[in-house]
């Protein structure tokens, strides 16, 4: 089924899934949120695919909900609204769990459930005059599907500064705020998306899949007596492994892994 408000690009082994509503700013509704599911569940399962980028067309990477759905959610039941929220709330996990490592390049603005795609892929890089705001507040809700990603990102306290005061911050205090990973000047930014995108390629795609389980459960889901057994067997599994044989082979001889080239 062909996609109508995102499109996938795919050169050098990297996915690039682009939010297709620049004349909206790239506002989402529900067709966009079941696009992007079913985006990066496709790109998950491409083998040649090593880096996911997610990114928007037009001036901004997205200004949140589209108005003209939310007008029509604001008319919905409890159910339909639970149903909506639901399928919100497994796009942010989708792409939370993708297998491979996930980049949000953002510009322009990135509003209310914005900033849930962005805290939900691995790491955010945005231009200096990119907007933030978590504005669900200043419309009598709240910041609910997106809630899990942003506080992983900036914290406790800070999500109580971002979310109550839905105040409007700039680039280089997102950067302070840790709700991206860098803010570069808009020339240098494109420049600096290459150098990731060719560091990860360089990385073993296996163990790259592997790390990102190890950082969820080690994070999220085990504690540290759990811990001692869960990563003593990882990396004893990962060394026997294929891949993890020849990067080490290809350490001791002073060659490139086989994945490098």
């Amino acid at each position: 089924m062909p996609f109508k408000h995102i499109e996938i690009e795919i050169s050098n082994q990297t996915a690039t899934i682009w939010l297709k509503r620049p004349e909206i700013h790239n506002a989402f509704n529900e067709v966009m949120i079941e696009e992007l599911i079913r985006a990066f569940n496709e790109v998950s399962a491409m083998d040649y695919v090593r880096v996911v980028v997610l990114r928007g067309r037009g001036k901004s990477f997205c200004a949140g909900a589209d108005l003209n759905w939310m007008r029509d959610v604001a008319r919905y039941s409890y159910e339909q609204n639970y149903k909506e929220s639901l399928q919100l709330s497994e796009c942010f996990f989708t792409i939370y769990n993708c297998p491979k490592p996930t980049i949000a390049l953002v510009h322009g603005a990135a509003i209310g459930g914005a900033n849930g795609l962005l805290s939900a892929c691995d790491l955010a890089i945005c231009d200096e005059d990119t907007t933030f705001s978590l504005s669900e507040v200043k419309i009598g809700i709240v910041p609910a599907c997106i809630s899990p990603y942003v506080i992983k990102r900036v914290g406790e306290y800070g999500a109580k500064e971002l979310m109550l005061t839905g105040k409007r911050i700039k680039g280089p205090e997102a950067e302070r705020f840790k709700l991206v990973n860098t803010c570069l000047p808009q020339e240098k930014l494109e420049a600096y998306l290459d150098e990731l995108i060719s560091l990860l390629i360089s990385s073993g795609p296996k163990a790259m899949t592997h790390c990102k389980t190890l950082i969820d459960q080690v994070s999220n889901k085990i504690d540290l007596t759990e811990a001692l057994s869960y990563t003593a067997k990882m990396i004893a599994e990962i060394r026997a492994s294929e891949e993890g044989q020849e990067g080490m082979a290809a350490f001791l001889e002073k060659r490139k892994a086989k994945w490098n080239f």
